[in-house]
């Protein structure tokens, strides 16, 4: 039955409840302090009532001289009414009852066991249970003025009323307390199971549970990472993809973000509080591809929630495919370049020019091996060799002159780079030069590889047009170009992560109609 019963109302049963308890266990206190308070008035009132008869002059002297008969039943029965009291009895030091509320005792000895103390003089009040019933008793002395002795003993007597004759007495304070707490109580509770019920969303706890079961099954089968925190950074998700992605195999459920994830780049993600769809950021060596939405409750941040993708393998695909695709414009241009030296030699060779044709093939030769030599010996690197041959003849059939430092060399990357990131950095670089050298009248390139034993620099310097200094300023943000077309600004915003990622600085120079100066800096750990 409680299983199925609405959570509203088991909170209102429940609070009715603790309600009516409580109100039982206050009226059972209050009914007991009302007896109690009764008792203590009813005690003194029958003192007041003894003391009153055992000063009557009529009394004290028959008391003292027994022998004469004086009545004294009027006297006390008239005190008696006018005191309210259920009975008053007199008696001598023999204990010879002289006034009682039954007429057969009087004359005979009080059986009283409470009696003793009050004929050695003693006043006092005493609970005894009689034949009108459980009574409490007042004992007076009566003494004897003149030779001050005691002469008998003054007992005023009230039958304690039922405990439901007090209650029937209070009854109406009792139902006004038990209505109004009932209907408060009730009322209450109602107010409090619909707010709690509307703080869970309408929703019954074997519902929460049953949703909470399924998020996680969900999170935890998902193949993208997810983390979420709270607004005091702590983690609330944390699934079991995101674990394998950053290397962690404990439990970090309601840790600090900071504390539970050893990289403070993904920590300073989650906290930022604006939307960000598909940014890429470097862990380590992995590239991860990320979202991050604010949690939002009654238009309030909660909370961040973190979705995130490894791009490692797609990362290095795609430099890998650059690179494949500079020697597949490396292999165009010198088909171009090679067709046209050979209509060049055709047409000697129809001049009957022999000997101009084999010098102009030894020139030829000399230019392509020197080259080639120079770049092997200097850069140590078959992907870097390939891709400056390539760029150096696409400057040649564009008309750009492609100059490489003879100083250059390069034989070991900075940490946490390799080739594939050298192939995207030097083909953005140059692709970038050459856009920005096509419409100049001199148009030269100039690229300059120096190495250290603590660092690795790359020049790109070019005469071209120039950037303004807002420019500058924006030049490696995501989708920024000033070229047309779609697709554009992409490849400088990879540039930038490729350089944090391996730790190095760029420097920009760039003045209008002069052209602009990159300078890249990697530090170098020792081998």
């Amino acid at each position: 039955m409680l299983r199925g019963m609405p959570i509203k109302w088991k909170i209102t049963f429940l609070s009715f409840g603790i309600v009516l308890f409580s109100l039982m266990m206050g009226e059972i206190m209050f009914v007991g302090n009302s007896l109690r308070l009764y008792n203590d008035e009813l005690g003194q009132r029958l003192l007041v009532t003894a003391r009153t008869v055992a000063q009557v002059p009529t009394i004290i002297e028959q008391l003292s001289q027994p022998q004469k008969t004086i009545s004294i039943n009027n006297i006390v029965e008239r005190i008696r009414v006018i005191n309210n009291v259920d009975y008053i009895a007199v008696m001598d030091m023999n204990r010879k009852i002289y006034t009682s509320p039954l007429a057969q005792d009087i004359g005979t000895q009080s059986q009283g066991t409470d009696e003793a103390p009050a004929f050695v003089e003693h006043t006092y009040i005493s609970k005894a249970k009689g034949d009108l019933g459980i009574s409490l008793r007042a004992f007076v002395p009566v003494m004897n003025r003149d030779n001050n002795t005691q002469v008998g003993v003054v007992l005023v007597g009230d039958v304690l009323p039922s405990v439901w004759t007090v209650v029937w007495g209070i009854r109406n304070q009792v139902f006004i307390t038990l209505f109004l707490s009932l209907f408060f109580g009730v009322w209450g509770s109602w107010l409090v199971a619909r707010h709690i019920k509307k703080q869970m969303l309408e929703l019954e706890p074997h519902e929460i549970s049953r949703m909470l079961l399924e998020r996680t099954a969900t999170f935890h089968a998902m193949h993208e990472g997810i983390i979420s925190i709270d607004n005091a950074d702590k983690i609330t998700i944390f699934n079991d993809k995101a674990k394998r992605m950053l290397k962690i195999d404990q439990d970090v459920i309601g840790k600090p973000i900071r504390a539970a994830v050893p990289d403070e780049q993904l920590a300073d993600i989650l906290q930022r509080n604006h939307v960000l769809v598909n940014e890429e950021v470097r862990i380590g060596t992995d590239v991860l591809l990320y979202t991050r939405v604010p949690i939002m409750l009654n238009e309030q941040i909660v909370g961040a929630i973190l979705i995130f993708q490894d791009r490692t393998e797609v990362t290095k695909l795609a430099e890998e495919l650059t690179g494949v695709r500079a020697f597949v414009d490396a292999l165009r241009v010198q088909n171009h370049e090679f067709m046209n030296k050979l209509h060049t030699i055709g047409g000697l060779i129809q001049l009957d020019h022999k000997e101009k044709v084999l010098e102009y093939v030894f020139q030829i030769t000399e230019q392509k091996e020197e080259l080639t030599r120079f770049l092997n010996s200097k850069i140590h690197n078959d992907q870097l060799v390939g891709l400056l041959l390539a760029k150096i003849n696409r400057g040649r059939e564009l008309g750009i002159d492609v100059v490489v430092d003879r100083n250059s060399k390069i034989d070991r990357f900075p940490e946490g780079l390799d080739q594939h990131d050298f192939v995207a950095l030097l083909g953005n670089f140059l692709e970038n030069a050459f856009e920005a050298v096509k419409y100049e009248a001199e148009k030269e390139i100039f690229l300059s590889i120096d190495q250290t034993a603590h660092a690795l620099s790359i020049l790109v310097e070019d005469t071209g047009c120039g950037m303004r200094e807002d420019e500058q300023a924006q030049m490696f943000e995501k989708g920024f170009t000033t070229k047309d077309g779609v697709a554009r600004g992409y490849g400088l915003y990879l540039v930038k992560s490729i350089v944090d990622k391996g730790r190095g600085q760029i420097e920009v120079h760039s003045e209008l109609g002069r052209g602009t100066t990159l300078v890249l800096t990697f530090p170098l750990t020792s081998p």
